[in-house]
C-alpha cells in the first residue's frame, strides 16, 4: 500500500511557479497592425460621415426644389371648347 501511495505522489506534478516579471507583449508587429486596424476604421468614420452628409443636403435640396416648383405653379382650367350651334327649326319643310 505504501508503494502505491509513493507512486501515486511521485507522479503527480506540481504547477510550476510563473514569474510575476514575464511581460508578453506582440511587439512592434503587434503594434503596428492594431495601428493600421484603427487607422482603417477612423478613415472609415469620416467617409460614412461625409456620404451621409452629402445625401443629406441632396435631400433638402430636392425638397426645396419641390416646394418652389409648386409655389410656382399655376392652376389654370383648361379651355373648353364652344357649345354647338342650336338647329333652327323654324325653316325646315315637311317631306
Amino acid at each position: 500500500m505504501d508503494f502505491l501511495l509513493s507512486a501515486l505522489l511521485a507522479v503527480t506534478t506540481s504547477p510550476t511557479p510563473v514569474p510575476d516579471d514575464t511581460y508578453n507583449s506582440p511587439g512592434t508587429i503587434g503594434f503596428i497592425a492594431t495601428f493600421g486596424v484603427a487607422l482603417i476604421a477612423v478613415g472609415l468614420f469620416f467617409d460614412m460621415n461625409r456620404r451621409v452628409r452629402r445625401t443629406r443636403y441632396r435631400s433638402e435640396i430636392r425638397q426645396k426644389l419641390a416646394a418652389e416648383e409648386l409655389l410656382n405653379m399655376e392652376v389654370a382650367k383648361p379651355e373648353r371648347p364652344a357649345p354647338p350651334a342650336k338647329p333652327n327649326r323654324a325653316n325646315q319643310e315637311s317631306d
